[in-house]
């Protein structure tokens, strides 16, 4: 959805309130102005954005939908909308939001005290401090319900063990969202981990070829003392974990339309100012088909998108259908930046361009909030009542 450029299409925007166009458009804006000048360069180098995430925290449009604690009023689509934008932007800054907000942030607000709501959502809403979230491990990625990392009660205190892995943020985190498996009961709880906690070790992953500008981390856990006061108390088993991350597949729904929107606005600018044997690409037949084909699934991924926020304003929406948004959304958009590439030629794996940073970006949004098999398998066992994970 973006009409400057025509894809807009089916007038989605018609459907926005004025406060959902104004959370779109001083996003979309940032995104043009300070995002996509320097995107690149932080991108090749493997650096961390800190002036951008700076800037976005000044913005008001960190939050997720959360209500109260200094972060801004959001419905839903408005929310998406922040999202799809960034990811327009940059799959990294995307990505940081992402585990920013959708995960440690709407942790601590579904799960947490009224104690570690009032004192972590207030500065996080501002970007002032960094959160993490701790679930996956090296052997526990698909099947995170069998996570190994130990939590042990030794007075009013707990003691935790174990490694993790992928953990968007963690080498940077002033909070840590970190799930263990309680020895006592064998149920999955959660703590806050601060920052500087003895025997809580990160190391950033080196070497990605996607999503370079923002940072993951292998943590090492030894010993880590945590106060019952940083135990999250509304978890009570990994149903809770699971509905932190229903949540978040909708927004990758939404991250996924951004990163399409990214590459087809690309691929429309360059064939329409791109001459080849004498006439622009856009004269010739094949190329317009290929363009109508993109815009014809981008619009599809748009009216997924707007329906996610609609049954989210109504309390409707389910883990099962974000599971298929997520999964036809991040499918669709792999397809149609690939398209875009291939419409660039030479040019598409230039980062000038922009569409080769999408494409890669986009093969870590495919996978993570549960890989595409598994969105398939969650649908699944809800069409048919039989469970296939195994």
């Amino acid at each position: 959805m973006h009409p400057d450029v025509g894809t807009d299409y089916f007038h989605i925007t018609d459907q926005l309130t004025p406060d959902e166009l104004a959370y779109w458009r001083r996003t979309r804006d940032f995104v043009d102005a300070d995002v996509l000048p320097v995107i690149n360069g932080y991108w090749e180098r493997a650096e961390f954005p800190w002036p951008l995430v700076a800037a976005l925290g000044k913005l008001g449009v960190v939050g997720d939908g959360i209500d109260g604690y200094g972060c801004p009023p959001m419905s839903p689509i408005a929310t998406g909308l922040v999202h799809m934008e960034l990811n327009r932007g940059d799959g990294s800054l995307g990505t940081f939001l992402g585990v920013q907000a959708g995960l440690a942030m709407r942790s601590i607000a579904m799960l947490g005290s009224p104690e570690q709501k009032q004192r972590w959502l207030p500065p996080m809403a501002r970007l002032e401090r960094i959160g993490a979230f701790a679930l996956t491990e090296p052997l526990h990625g698909s099947d995170a319900v069998a996570l190994e990392t130990t939590a042990r009660r030794d007075g009013d205190t707990w003691i935790l063990n174990g490694e993790k892995r992928w953990i968007g943020n963690g080498t940077i985190a002033d909070v840590t969202v970190l799930w263990a498996r309680d020895e006592a009961d064998g149920r999955v709880k959660g703590f806050l981990v601060e920052k500087g906690a003895t025997g809580y070790e990160a190391r950033r992953i080196d070497g990605k070829g996607s999503l370079r500008a923002v940072w993951q981390a292998d943590i090492t856990l030894t010993d880590v003392c945590v106060p019952e006061s940083d135990r999250l108390p509304g978890v009570h088993s990994f149903k809770d974990a699971g509905a932190v991350l229903a949540g978040t597949r909708g927004t990758v729904a939404w991250a996924a339309l951004g990163h399409a929107t990214a590459a087809y606005e690309a691929a429309a600018r360059y064939c329409r100012q791109r001459q080849q044997f004498g006439k622009p690409l856009v004269g010739f037949q094949i190329v317009q088909q290929r363009l109508v084909r993109m815009l014809a699934e981008l619009c599809g991924m748009q009216l997924y998108c707007l329906r996610l926020g609609r049954l989210g304003e109504e309390g409707r929406l389910t883990d099962t259908v974000a599971a298929l948004a997520k999964m036809h959304n991040t499918g669709k958009a792999r397809q149609i930046i690939s398209d875009a590439r291939d419409l660039l030629g030479g040019n598409g794996i230039l980062l000038d361009f922009h569409v080769m940073r999408h494409l890669v970006d986009m093969e870590a949004i495919h996978t993570y909030e549960g890989t595409e098999t598994i969105q398939t398998l969650i649908v699944g066992r809800d069409i048919t009542g039989v469970g296939a994970f195994t």
